[in-house]
């Protein structure tokens, strides 16, 4: 099967998958509601299946690429849920990088995030993507599962195994010490969060639509923040201009994209809402300003 592009979908579809994929319809009500636009002999069936996940699409870089080395890593969450795992991608030459903390989506530690994570060893960092399922048994190999076990842990515990990831990436014997983060979706609602209540680990921040943490907080933040948003992306777009305006005030230096016409989730390439071209952008964006600030 051939990804589709947005555009080949009423924009109502596409928001009712939003909708499902953040938890705000159960599956009967998104597959009753898909209904309505299952026309011309299109069935739900395959309007589901041309909206849903394929992880084929995201591997940019292969797990046995030459030119990274990946391991599974184990590090210790005292506040959180205990022990935690996620996968470690680091270039095959050298010795030290500036670390980068890669946060999933609601989903946990999916296909596309490892390959985000492969993506940054290649461009020269120590990546650590953590998995947020590891107490539930680690992702389960797909979205609707991953999204109803994520959706059964604490979320200040959670917040607590991402602290500890940072931490773990600041102290690892690979690392510079210079320590980055990158998130998406609910992964960029965190990188805020870490840029909060831990700005003495956290040296740059990149929350790719991310909701925004609360403008008293905004005081906290040391590290310099790259916002990535999308046009279509009403709901997190309701935010951005609160928190920009409490970032100015509190002279935090930031810089906030909105990428015109692109749809929540436009960077990741697994299903439609993906934007080829918005996506290469803010992934170019997103290299530049780790090296700036992390190199």
């Amino acid at each position: 099967m051939q990804r589709k592009d947005a555009k080949q979908f009423d924009q109502k579809v596409l928001d009712l998958y939003d909708d499902y994929a953040h938890g705000r319809l159960n599956r009967r009500e998104y597959v009753s509601r898909l209904a309505a636009f299952a026309v011309g002999g299109l069935t739900v069936e395959a309007l589901m299946a041309n909206l849903s996940p394929n992880y084929a699409w995201a591997q940019q870089v292969k797990p046995d690429d030459a030119r990274i080395k990946t391991e599974t890593a184990t590090y210790a969450s005292p506040q959180g849920a205990g022990e935690m795992k996620g996968l470690l991608a680091r270039p095959a030459q050298g010795t030290k990088f500036p670390a980068v903390l890669v946060i999933h989506e609601n989903r946990g530690l999916n296909p596309y995030i490892e390959d985000v994570a492969r993506r940054l060893a290649i461009d020269g960092f120590l990546a650590f993507a953590p998995d947020a399922l590891t107490p539930l048994g680690g992702y389960p190999g797909n979205d609707d599962e991953g999204r109803a076990m994520q959706a059964k842990r604490d979320r200040d515990e959670m917040t607590q195994d991402f602290i500890a990831a940072a931490k773990f990436l600041d102290t690892h014997e690979r690392s510079t010490g210079k320590v980055g983060t990158v998130g998406f979706c609910f992964g960029g609602g965190m990188v805020n969060q870490l840029a909060v209540q831990i700005p003495d680990v956290i040296d740059a921040a990149v929350p790719f639509y991310g909701s925004q943490p609360d403008a008293s907080d905004v005081s906290k933040i040391d590290a310099p923040l790259l916002i990535h948003n999308a046009e279509l992306d009403r709901r997190i777009l309701a935010g951005a201009p609160a928190f920009e305006q409490a970032l100015k005030e509190n002279n935090k230096p930031f810089e906030a994209f909105v990428y015109p016409g692109v749809n929540h989730g436009f960077h990741n390439d697994t299903t439609p809402r993906y934007d080829k071209d918005a996506a290469a952008l803010a992934w170019q964006r997103t290299i530049a300003f780790f090296k700036k600030n992390l190199v």
